[in-house]
């Protein structure tokens, strides 16, 4: 099984991502050959590339599992999905180094797709949020992690890829302090000062919403969530990478109350501003394989 390394690289010091969408006079011959030689010109340069649903569409690919990011809105929250052709999650120690890789990227994507949201990120106090409190304490680690982030096939151009959701939360810091330190730790269900699981924290607290061994399947994902901030606007940017969507669709359905009524206290201080999906293939001889991109007829046997 041949993946995308980066997808379980420690989390870098600084990141961007970018969303992408195509030129409309663009073919898909054209496509691919820049898919192509981007692979081959950035094949030493820590990324992730995945591919939307509209764009497998346009390339008339089916790859089983793929879909557009679903309709779970309930009456009081939008996930405002979005529908988002390419997604490239650049990484870098250096914030200069970034900004050339950014750069190159740009330039052999132009002119057949067009850069239209660039999000920067960083990490902060060794893998936290903003709010100070950890992100992915329960993340799988080693052999679990590859078991529930990747796609065993036996098909090629399958075994290895990844599926993933990405969605950028923003944080409202004003309704954060004001809550007390307890009111804080009781919607997280974690203390802040010592990460321990708090036994009394109320049913919606967001430990207890998304606790991955408590769904029947268990619903483990991988998170690689960094924090995001431009000017006076921060929050979380969260990538949740599985052999599938169903294990993130499971917390997601939970957290909205869809499954109970009880909706994530995470939702008093932030808010889906984007919600989207992407498959990232697999690799082959250091190269991005895209050969289901040509040739997808016998990848749904």
């Amino acid at each position: 099984m041949q993946i995308q390394t980066d997808i379980i690289a420690p989390i870098s010091a600084h990141a961007i991502y970018l969303h992408c969408t195509r030129n409309p006079a663009i073919d898909a011959a054209s496509l691919l050959q820049t898919l192509r030689n981007a692979s081959e010109q950035l094949s030493n340069h820590q990324l992730v590339l995945g591919l939307g649903a509209s764009l497998l569409a346009f390339l008339e690919v089916d790859i089983p599992g793929m879909r557009r990011f679903p309709d779970l809105s309930n009456s009081h929250i939008d996930m405002q999905a979005l529908d988002i052709d390419l997604w490239i999650w650049l990484k870098a120690e250096e914030r200069g180094e970034l900004f050339h890789l950014t750069q190159k990227v740009k330039n052999l994507l132009a002119p057949n797709f067009e850069v239209n949201q660039q999000i920067d990120a960083y990490q902060y106090q060794g893998g936290r949020d903003l709010t100070g409190y950890e992100d992915g304490t329960e993340n799988p680690q080693d052999e679990a992690a590859l078991e529930c982030a990747f796609v065993q096939s036996e098909h090629v151009a399958l075994n290895g890829s990844s599926m993933v959701a990405v969605q950028q939360w923003h944080h409202s810091f004003a309704a954060f302090h004001a809550m007390s330190e307890t009111q804080q730790d009781h919607m997280i269900g974690r203390r802040l000062s010592d990460n321990e699981e708090l036994d009394d924290a109320p049913e919606s607290a967001h430990v207890k919403r998304t606790a991955q061994e408590s769904f029947t399947p268990e619903a483990f994902i991988l998170r690689r969530s960094m924090p995001w901030s431009s000017h006076d606007n921060a929050g979380l940017y969260f990538t949740a990478f599985g052999k599938s969507f169903d294990a993130f669709e499971a917390q997601l359905r939970r957290m909205l109350g869809l499954e109970d009524g009880i909706v994530d206290a995470l939702f008093q201080i932030s808010t889906p501003m984007i919600s989207s999906y992407f498959w990232c293939p697999p690799m082959q001889q250091g190269r991005l394989n895209l050969s289901a991109l040509v040739n997808s007829e016998n990848l749904n046997r």
